[in-house]
C-alpha cells in the first residue's frame, strides 16, 4: 500500500512540474509580440513605364526586281556588307511563249508605223517643197515620225530584254542583274538560285529578294499598354535591358509615341521608338529588349515598402505603425505624408526619421 501512495505522490510531482512548464511557456510565448520591425533607410524610387519591343534598324531596305525570270546566281551571303551598286543577283529571263509573241507583235506594229510615219514625212517635205503645205504641218509629220522610231527602238528593246536578259544601246548597258541600291549589311536573303521571280509593278508588289539595313543607325522599336502611356512625353529617358547582353544596360530618349492604339491579345497598346545613345555594346537587330521609361526618379529619400502603409480616405490620409511605449504596449499608428513610389517602395516626406522603426504584421491566414 505504502509503495502505491508513493507512485502515485510521483506522478502527482511529474504532472504538476509539466503543467507549470506548459504555462511558463505560453506566458512568455505571449509576452513577444507577434510582428516583425522594419527599419526605414534611404534610397533611391524610380517611376517609369515599361516598354517591350526589340531593336533595329532605322531604315531597312526591301530588294526587289523590276523584270520576270529565275535566279541564275547570288552574289552575297547573308551578313556580308555591301556598297551601293554592288551585284546581288543575275535573273535569267523565263517569258512564256504568250510574252515572246506579244513581243514580237510590237516590234512588227511599232515597224508598221515607223514606216508610215516616215512615207507621211517625206510627203509633207515634198509638198512643202511645191508650196502646197504649210511649213507647221510638215514639223507635225517630222515630230510624228521621230515618236514612232522611239517607239520602235522601245519595242525592239524589250524583246531583246526578254530574249537574252540585256539591252545594250547609246553607251549604257540595260541588264537583267539586281544590284544594291544602298550601302549596308545584308540581313535576309529570301531566294535561292533556280526559284522564280514575280517583277514589281503598279499591279503587284514583286517578289521580294533580299534586305538590306544600316546596322550603324539602331533603334528601338516596342509598345506601352495604354494605362502608361499618358505619363510620358517625347525627350523622357530610357534605359534599356537587352535579352541576349544582361548586365549591360543601353541607354537612348524617346523619341515617338504613336498616336493611336492598337490591340493585341486583349490589351490595348501604343507604339514607341526609343533612340539609343553612343554605347560600346555591340547589337544585332532583331535583339529583344525591355525599356524602362523614366517618368520621375528621387535619389537618397526616405523610404519603406509601401506594404507596410495603411491607406484610409480613398488614399488621401496614409499611416504606419510603431511599436508602443512599453514592452507589452499595442503599436500605435503614426500618420505620415507619402511622396513617390514605385509600386514596392514609397517616399516619406514628413512623419519618420531616418532608422525609425515600423511595424509589420504577419500575414492572414486564408481559411
Amino acid at each position: 500500500m505504502a509503495k502505491l501512495i508513493k507512485t502515485l505522490l510521483i506522478f502527482v510531482v511529474i504532472a504538476g512540474v509539466a503543467l507549470g512548464g506548459y504555462a511558463w511557456y505560453r506566458s512568455r510565448d505571449s509576452a513577444e509580440p507577434d510582428y516583425k520591425l522594419v527599419e526605414v533607410t534611404r534610397g533611391s524610387i524610380t517611376e517609369k513605364a515599361v516598354a517591350v519591343g526589340q531593336i533595329e534598324p532605322r531604315l531597312k531596305y526591301e530588294v526587289k526586281s523590276k523584270i520576270s525570270g529565275i535566279v541564275r546566281r547570288v552574289a552575297f551571303e547573308v551578313g556580308d556588307e555591301v556598297r551601293k551598286g554592288d551585284t546581288l543577283f543575275e535573273i535569267e529571263p523565263d517569258p512564256t511563249p504568250t510574252e515572246l509573241v506579244e513581243g514580237q507583235r510590237r516590234v512588227e506594229a511599232a515597224e508598221s508605223a515607223h514606216q508610215r510615219a516616215e512615207a507621211d514625212w517625206k510627203r509633207a517635205q515634198e509638198l512643202a517643197r511645191q508650196g502646197i503645205m504649210p511649213t507647221e504641218d510638215v514639223d507635225v509629220r517630222r515630230e510624228a515620225f521621230e515618236l514612232a522610231g522611239i517607239e520602235l527602238q522601245s519595242a525592239r528593246d524589250s524583246l531583246e530584254l526578254l530574249r537574252e536578259g540585256r539591252v545594250t544601246g547609246k553607251g549604257r548597258q540595260m541588264e537583267s542583274i539586281i544590284r544594291a541600291p544602298v550601302a549596308g549589311i545584308v540581313l535576309e536573303r529570301k531566294v535561292d538560285p533556280g526559284e522564280p521571280v514575280v517583277p514589281l509593278t503598279s499591279f503587284q508588289a514583286g517578289t521580294e529578294l533580299a534586305t538590306i539595313a544600316d546596322m550603324s543607325d539602331l533603334i528601338f522599336k516596342g509598345t506601352v499598354d495604354e494605362i502608361d502611356v499618358g505619363k510620358l512625353e517625347v525627350g523622357v529617358p530610357a534605359r534599356l535591358n537587352i535579352g541576349a547582353l544582361p548586365g549591360e544596360p543601353v541607354a537612348g530618349r524617346l523619341t515617338r509615341i504613336a498616336p493611336q492604339a492598337k490591340e493585341e491579345e486583349g490589351a490595348r497598346l501604343f507604339d514607341v521608338e526609343i533612340e539609343l545613345d553612343p554605347s560600346e555594346v555591340v547589337l544585332r537587330a532583331g535583339y529583344s529588349a525591355t525599356a524602362d521609361l523614366v517618368i520621375r526618379e528621387k535619389t537618397e529619400i526616405l523610404m519603406i515598402p509601401e506594404r507596410l502603409v495603411l491607406f484610409e480616405d480613398d488614399g488621401a490620409t496614409t499611416f504606419v505603425e510603431i511599436p508602443g511605449s512599453g514592452p507589452e504596449a499595442e503599436p500605435e499608428r503614426v500618420q505620415i505624408q507619402a511622396g513617390l513610389s514605385d509600386g514596392l517602395n514609397l517616399e516619406v516626406v514628413e512623419g519618420l526619421a531616418e532608422g525609425d522603426e515600423i511595424v509589420e504584421r504577419p500575414p492572414r491566414e486564408i481559411l
